[in-house]
């Protein structure tokens, strides 16, 4: 079992980073690959789940060992699999997500893609008071970004669609998102991601 890799950004993609250590490069699945764009050809740290199954051997990344922690818990619930937990763990609110989880608030847990009423009741039946020692370190990490113009919207929008989110969903986002004053992908997909959450 891997705990995380240190290695050079060399891709992103809307649904992954690839990260090359000792001339190997790791496909590793993150909620926000953008996230690492500033940090192209540069060393980075990444925390890793690795999941195996018969037909693929998947690595999901983390910028912390808190969020690392998280999503472990998140993918203990019945009903959530690794990729559910991933575009759960992609709104970096996070100490939201556990005030939600804490406060019985369920409709708050089913505007993320794959959770619905039973699943986010699981969540607060099977989560509930098991969170409290996540909150003390969690820290929004913002990177600054290289800037450009609006493939960087594009790119949001790709990344919210490899996380799960339904063409309706992302249709109304991007209505908004072009009149938000965002420079780069990263920020837009923040935007986006609190915009859903809000609806």
């Amino acid at each position: 079992m891997y705990e995380y890799i240190i290695g050079q950004v060399t891709a992103v993609t809307p649904a992954y980073v690839v990260i090359e250590n000792q001339g190997i490069g790791y496909q590793i699945q993150c909620g926000n690959p953008y996230y690492y764009s500033s940090r192209m050809n540069q060393s980075v740290q990444i925390y890793l789940h690795q999941v195996i199954r018969e037909d693929a051997h998947q690595l999901f990344g983390f910028k912390t060992i808190d969020e690392k922690k998280l999503f472990l818990r998140l993918i203990s619930v019945s009903g959530i699999g690794p990729k559910s937990g991933l575009a759960i763990m992609a709104n970096e609110d996070h100490t939201g997500l556990i005030h939600a989880i804490e406060s019985n608030d369920a409709t708050y847990l089913i505007k993320f893609p794959g959770v619905g009423k039973k699943t986010a009741q699981q969540l607060i039946l099977d989560l509930q008071g098991k969170l409290g020692d996540l909150l003390a370190d969690e820290v929004a990490v913002d990177l600054p970004i290289q800037t450009s113009q609006n493939p960087q919207l594009d790119e949001a929008v790709a990344a919210l669609q490899a996380l799960g989110y339904s063409e309706k969903e992302v249709k109304k986002v991007h209505k908004a998102l072009l009149d938000e004053d965002c420079q780069t992908t990263d920020e837009y997909l923040r935007v986006a991601l609190r915009l859903i959450m809000k609806k």
